[in-house]
């Protein structure tokens, strides 16, 4: 898991736990939890943003993302890059059928099904056409997973404000009847807001933020497999392909 990112959401908690212990005394931690409100914030977030899916399978796939969010990236470029040039080192001595005993050595899915496809002898177009149109699947995906919790972060703070007005409307009623009940209903009122803002800034926005890295860094790596793999196949001189990806790494960090 990523470390920098699970402390700073323990780190979130801790603050709000200190929060409520220095203004009423850690006991008072029981009066922050509701569960109906729990309910109306984050099922009425939740729903509402179900009702805007194109499928469940991408609803329940886009909550299933937060565990990607926090998860240490597999491949970075440099690492990607220095293998390719490897390959192509190995490729350019003992030619590409020698690639076949490499691939045992390959982690990266996506770059072994790449080598792979140049050992077989794909025409060139047809791998790039192949590996092109599984990044831009991966994309898509990607796309969706950091959509679905920019959307929910702000579904959540409008659907805490929901029931805020219905607790309101609830202790309006019984102003007559209960003038006591009055600081108890606003209390409870209030803690809708407090989850929704505390769901959207502490859990949402965050892993939003961290999926759309991910999501750039997933796309950069992939894009270097391609530009190197199809090179190796070209038969390219290695300080060749090592110039190509050191372009394509430098046009990514002048974006």
């Amino acid at each position: 898991m990523n470390k920098a990112g699970m402390t700073g959401l323990i780190l979130c908690l801790t603050a709000i736990i200190f929060g409520i212990a220095t203004n009423g005394g850690i006991g008072t931690l029981a009066n922050f939890v509701h569960i109906p409100s729990l309910i109306v914030t984050v099922g009425g977030a939740s729903f509402a943003l179900l009702a805007s899916m194109e499928s469940l399978e991408d609803f329940f796939d886009g909550w299933k993302s937060i565990y990607y969010a926090y998860q240490k990236p597999t491949a970075h470029p440099e690492e990607v890059s220095e293998q390719i040039i490897e390959m192509a080192n190995l490729a350019r001595r003992e030619g590409l059928l020698s690639l076949d005993d490499y691939i045992k050595q390959i982690t990266n899915e996506f770059m072994g099904k790449g080598v792979r496809l140049i050992v077989d002898g794909t025409d060139p177009e047809l791998t790039r056409d192949i590996l092109e149109s599984e990044l831009l699947h991966k994309e898509d995906r990607n796309r969706k997973r950091v959509r679905f919790w920019n959307d929910l972060g702000a579904y959540c703070p409008a659907w805490g404000m929901v029931g805020t007005l219905l607790g309101l409307i609830n202790m309006m009623r019984s102003m007559g009847t209960d003038a006591g009940a009055i600081g108890a209903g606003m209390s409870l009122a209030l803690i809708t807001t407090l989850y929704g803002s505390v769901m959207a800034n502490w859990i949402c926005i965050p892993v939003g933020r961290k999926l759309e890295n991910s999501s750039e860094q997933e796309s950069l790596v992939m894009e270097v497999i391609i530009e190197g793999v199809l090179s190796i196949q070209a038969g390219e001189n290695a300080r060749i392909i090592k110039e190509k990806i050191k372009s394509i790494l430098e046009e990514e960090e002048a974006a």
